[in-house]
C-alpha cells in the first residue's frame, strides 16, 4: 500500500532515472565532455543547478549511470541463474537479459564504450567488478553446456557474444526490436555453439 510519504521517494527516485537516461542519450550524442550540466538539466526541464539535488556532479552522474546498469544486469543474470531448470533454459534467459539490455538502451552501450575511462577509480573498480561477475554466471552455464571446452574460452566467446549483441547502436533504426530480438538471439546462439567445436 503507498502512503503521503512513500510519494516525495518515489517522485525523486523517478526525477533520478529520468536524468539518468536523458544524459546517457546526451553523453551518447555528443560525449561526456561535451555536455553540460546546464545541458543535462535542459533535457529535462529544470535548471543545471537544480540537479545537484540528485547529484554532487557530472562525474557522480555518469558514476551511477553505469554502477547502476552493471548491477542491474548482474542481478537479473543471478536471478535467471537461481530460478532455471537446466543449462539450455538458462542460456535463453541470459541471452534475454542481454539482448533486451542491448535493444532497449544502445545510448548506455556507447556510453559504456567511450566514457568508461571518466569515471572515478574507485566507482570504475566496482564497475568493472560486477561486470566480471555478470560474465561468470555466463561461463558457468556454458560450462554446463560445453564441459568439455575449456574456462578461458567459454569466457572469451561470451565477450564475443557480447561484442555482437552490444552492436545496436549501429543497427539502432535497422529493424524493429519484434525483428531484431530473435535475430541478435539466433546470431548469438550460433556463435556460442561455434565455441565448443
Amino acid at each position: 500500500m503507498t502512503t503521503a510519504s512513500d510519494t516525495p521517494t518515489r517522485s525523486r527516485r523517478n526525477r533520478r532515472a529520468e536524468i539518468l537516461e536523458a544524459a546517457a542519450r546526451l553523453f551518447a550524442a555528443r560525449g561526456f565532455h561535451g555536455v553540460s550540466i546546464e545541458d543535462i538539466g535542459a533535457a529535462v526541464g529544470v535548471s543545471g543547478p537544480a540537479l545537484y539535488r540528485h547529484f554532487d556532479g557530472k562525474d557522480a552522474l555518469l558514476s551511477e549511470m553505469l554502477l547502476d546498469i552493471s548491477s542491474r544486469l548482474r542481478e537479473s543474470a543471478v536471478a535467471v541463474v537461481t530460478r532455471s531448470a537446466g543449462p539450455e533454459e538458462t542460456l535463453d534467459a541470459l541471452l534475454d537479459v542481454q539482448i533486451t539490455f542491448a535493444t532497449d538502451h544502445p545510448a548506455l552501450i556507447t556510453v559504456h564504450d567511450r566514457e568508461l575511462g571518466n569515471v572515478p577509480e574507485p566507482a570504475r573498480r566496482q564497475i568493472r567488478r560486477l561486470q566480471r561477475l555478470y560474465v561468470e554466471e555466463w561461463v558457468t552455464v556454458l560450462a554446463e553446456l560445453h564441459p568439455a571446452c575449456p574456462a578461458a574460452r567459454l569466457r572469451a566467446a561470451t565477450h564475443a557474444v557480447f561484442g555482437l549483441l552490444n552492436s545496436t547502436p549501429h543497427s539502432a533504426g535497422e529493424l524493429p526490436a519484434q525483428d531484431m530480438r530473435p535475430l541478435l538471439h539466433t546470431m548469438a546462439r550460433a556463435a556460442i555453439a561455434a565455441c565448443a567445436r
